[in-house]
């Protein structure tokens, strides 16, 4: 079977195109699944690319960069006109489609232009549900008002000056306009792939022709080799995040709990993965919380490498995801299948991915008292928190099962071809 898949990254091809830079080797999720199913099936990826490169193979994959204009004029379109493109480079997709000529397509998320194929082919076309861009922007001031949203983070290096500086006011215009390409393009949609209550029901309603598939992710390969063994020794509580430099990730949340079990004597070090001390997103919060924001407990530890992010979560005593607004979070899922007690919030996937006092905790996002007292709830009883890690680990080695991840892909695929 010949599938052609539009990807928001070249998976294994990133080990190619950088071959000389530390980002060998990496690729997330999409990296392990094209690498689990190259030999299963004749596999084609294309993917957006900012230099002029040619088709190339490797590992037993084929890859079609599709060249998007050049790296400094896309960045000026997009960060100070909030350039978002629906059909733009379609021209550019259907040539590869007439070159590969696949048996399926498979488009991985509905946050890129690919979306416009919708309608414009006879191959029949899958969509994988990553996030659902209409929901994010719905959600999106869940932990701040709009008020913040032109704060900039006076950055003076030579990309602030050459691209301006962030600010999440931007971010929201290109999120908006790519949720109404979203909207728009679903509508179309035949075959949808995801993985929660939460995006089936959202995709019944914006997808309303689609047929609806489960297929599970297959997680980074390092986290089936690990377990955590952390005894809750005496001595500084950790508690660690994988956050980003994002209006809608809760970080805000995470600093006023920090703040209330400061208050309580509680002596914890919150490690915080993806946000760092010059983050727009911690500017903004001091200047939300005031007095509120925590005067100590907290490493902010910004970008990290996937070594030093498995350190982390093995050291931890509690891992927490404090999101307003996540589909399937692979961090959640990473961290469950170490076996760490885990703290999430109640929104969007998170109750398919966690089994609330059985696998975890879960609680209202937003909401920092709760999630203080989930966590003193998993210290004052850590026989019980201990039990619920072991039990959601052994969900999550069952959910990312890479062999079955794989079989489940393959039988959607041939469902497809055999009811186009």
């Amino acid at each position: 079977m010949k599938v052609l898949w539009f990807s928001n990254n070249p998976a294994l091809g990133n080990s190619f195109l950088n071959k000389d830079s530390k980002l060998k080797g990496t690729g997330g999720w999409m990296y392990t699944l094209n690498d689990a199913i190259k030999e299963k099936t004749d596999l084609y990826i294309a993917f957006h690319y900012p230099y002029k490169k040619e088709s190339f193979r490797y590992k037993n994959t084929h890859f079609h960069p599709i060249y998007t204009g050049h790296i400094i004029a896309e960045n000026l379109k997009k960060r100070f006109f909030g350039k978002v493109y629906d059909a733009h480079f379609l021209e550019q997709y259907i040539q590869i489609i007439k070159e590969v000529k696949p048996d399926v397509i498979h488009i991985h998320g509905t946050e890129n232009s690919y979306l416009c194929l919708l309608g414009q082919v006879s191959t029949p076309i899958v969509i994988s549900i990553q996030g659902i861009l209409t929901v994010c922007c719905h959600k999106y001031f869940s932990g701040f008002h709009g008020k913040y949203l032109n704060i900039n983070n006076e950055n003076t290096s030579i990309k602030s000056l050459l691209f301006g500086k962030k600010s999440f006011g931007k971010d929201f215009k290109i999120m908006k306009a790519m949720a109404k390409i979203e909207q728009k393009q679903l509508k179309l949609a035949t075959n949808i792939i995801g993985r929660t209550e939460w995006d089936r029901r959202i995709t019944r309603v914006l997808a309303p022709k689609s047929v609806y598939y489960v297929g599970n992710e297959i997680l980074r390969n390092c986290f089936y080799e690990k377990k955590w063994n952390n005894e809750y020794v005496n001595g500084k509580i950790i508690i660690f995040t994988t956050n980003g430099n994002n209006y809608y990730k809760g970080f805000e949340t995470i600093c006023y709990a920090i703040s209330l079990l400061n208050d309580l004597n509680y002596e914890i070090e919150w490690r915080v993965a993806g946000v760092s001390n010059n983050s727009l997103i911690n500017k903004i919060t001091k200047k939300n919380l005031g007095s509120k924001y925590p005067k100590n407990g907290m490493l902010l530890l910004g970008s990290i490498d996937e070594e030093e992010l498995i350190k982390n979560l093995l050291e931890s005593n509690i891992y927490n995801m404090s999101s307003h607004i996540e589909n399937s979070p692979n961090n959640l899922c990473e961290a469950m299948i170490l076996g760490i007690p885990c703290i999430a919030t109640f929104s969007g996937g998170t109750a398919s991915m966690l089994l609330d006092r059985e696998e975890g905790i879960l609680i209202q996002d937003g909401d920092p008292w709760a999630l203080a007292g989930a966590i003193l709830e998993m210290l004052n009883n850590k026989e019980k928190a201990i039990k619920m890690g072991e039990k959601a680990r052994e969900r999550a080695l069952l959910r990312h099962n890479r062999e079955k991840i794989v079989s489940d892909l393959l039988e959607i695929y041939l469902n497809i071809l055999n009811n186009k």
